[in-house]
């Protein structure tokens, strides 16, 4: 199946992430990895990509998906930063090229989990049914042949990865990615205090 999404259009909205990575094979993986979910997910137009929400759990007031994925890997870079910034040594190893890459790809599997309805709205796709987006992500980023450390991070970024084995990467994406969620729920909920 062919698309006509182009590659440069992902590169395009990935730019200021893609550019952070130094290794350009490893850049070039993490696109490889949404052309396979654009694919597979069947989509065909950048605008419904472009107005996709970053979830369906929550009102995402107007975030989308995009605007998701950098937030995320801004606040993971953040995460890092503090800690290399302030500790006079650091006590795990930290790969930034992994974080950014990562940041970029915890929610590649997204692209097959939400799809659009006739009537322009979004639902959980048929693969979301069975598959949550960690798990199609993960699968996503290992046929493209990207690194473990990165398939452990889109795997284990989410609840999928609650009591497993993560490399700090997907530590700090974890809590980059609750941090611009949990807050959406909580205003929901009318529990985000203004």
């Amino acid at each position: 199946m062919t698309t006509p999404i182009q590659r440069t259009e992902i590169e395009g909205v990935l730019a200021e992430g893609l550019a952070l990575i130094k290794d350009t094979g490893l850049r070039s993986k993490v696109v490889d990895a949404y052309m396979l979910a654009v694919q597979e997910g069947g989509w065909t137009s950048m605008k419904d990509l472009n107005e996709m929400p970053f979830t369906l759990l929550t009102d995402t007031r107007g975030i989308n998906f995009w605007d998701h994925t950098l937030a995320v890997t801004r606040g993971a870079i953040g995460l890092a930063k503090g800690q290399l910034e302030t500790y006079k040594k650091m006590p795990y190893p930290l790969d930034m090229d992994r974080l950014v890459a990562g940041g970029l790809l915890h929610d590649v599997g997204k692209l097959v989990e939400i799809e659009r309805k006739p009537d322009g709205s979004w639902k959980k796709s048929r693969k979301g049914e069975l598959a949550r987006h960690p798990i199609s992500g993960a699968i996503f980023c290992a046929k493209v042949g990207l690194p473990d450390d990165i398939v452990n991070t889109v795997a284990c970024h989410a609840k999928e990865g609650e009591g497993a084995p993560k490399v700090l990467e997907t530590v700090l994406i974890h809590q980059a990615d609750f941090a611009t969620f949990d807050p959406l729920v909580m205003q929901s909920k009318g529990q985000l205090i203004a």
